[in-house]
């Protein structure tokens, strides 16, 4: 079953670049645009899918997560390198939306932050249980 791992991920993988040459060739770049993204996002939704239906073997699921510790991270690195590359060459614009978008994402997490509950941290989880428990010695009323 190990080999069906690798199959679902051979299949995000060759399915993602095939995606992502036609986003880029509807787009009017001669480059993939976000095939590893895609597979990545298909890996998952597939791995959920497998899941929920209780279709998720054990072998299934350690070809997924061998190869994924190994390959994806090479592929999304080199993916990124190539794309950087080109994405210098295009022009500033492109720089411009790289910025935005992290300057975007960093003011998300701000705003989640401040909107989210606030939570203990350990130390305060910490004092409370040693205030409920009665040290050695004081007698338990």
């Amino acid at each position: 079953m190990t080999i069906s791992g690798v199959a679902l991920l051979a299949i995000c993988t060759l399915l993602g670049g095939f995606l992502g040459d036609l986003l880029g060739s509807a787009l009017g770049v001669k480059a993939n645009v976000g095939g590893v993204g895609i597979a990545m996002l298909l890996l998952i939704a597939a791995r959920l899918w497998l899941t929920r239906r209780g279709l998720m073997t054990a072998g299934v699921k350690f070809g997924v997560e061998f190869w994924g510790a190994l390959y994806i991270p090479i592929v999304v690195a080199m993916a990124a390198q190539q794309n950087v590359l080109v994405a210098a060459r295009s022009g500033p614009l492109v720089v411009i939306a790289g910025v935005a978008a992290v300057l975007v994402c960093f003011a998300t997490v701000a705003l989640i932050s401040r909107i989210g509950k606030k939570g203990e941290t350990m130390d305060e989880i910490e004092a409370k249980a040693r205030a409920r428990t009665p040290s050695a010695g004081e007698p338990t009323v």
